[in-house]
């Protein structure tokens, strides 16, 4: 079976913050910010492409939820053009979001990349990753 990312949904803790490092400092474009600050929605969502995004589950979501845990994610991959992928090194520098690895040759999706990672504010650990060989036309909309 083939089959394409739809979403991932983060547990956080504020919700304001992560929301700023999302569309702020990744520059990912939100997705019902306006309904969900009305209390109209219960999350609000940063879109990566056409087919994927990452929902932002607030703690007075995830809470009520039994035996729901934070933390359960091990990480996140960002697949980028090589040119996307420098812009947001720079962007992580000069928002001094620390690098912990990288950049590295990692194995992919699409074979060999290379990766950097670093937190968002509350600890989830993100990859960005660039392929050589990945076709310009794959792109994602981080820095957009």
């Amino acid at each position: 079976m083939e089959c394409l990312l739809d979403h991932i949904a983060l547990n956080v803790e504020d919700d304001d913050r992560m929301l700023v490092f999302y569309t702020e400092v990744l520059e990912l474009p939100s997705e019902r910010l306006t309904a969900y600050r009305a209390g109209k929605v219960p999350f609000a969502s940063v879109r990566l492409n056409a087919n994927t995004i990452i929902d932002l589950f607030p703690k007075t979501l995830w809470a009520k939820q039994p035996g729901q845990q934070r933390g359960l994610l091990n990480h996140l991959c960002m697949a980028l053009s090589k040119s996307q992928w420098q812009a947001l090194h720079e962007r992580l520098l000069e928002h001094q979001v620390a690098i912990e690895t990288g950049p590295v040759p990692r194995w992919g999706a699409h074979g060999q990349g290379t990766s950097l990672y670093f937190r968002d504010p509350e600890g989830t650990l993100l990859e960005a990753r660039y392929y050589e060989s990945m076709a310009q036309e794959r792109e994602c909309l981080l820095g957009s």
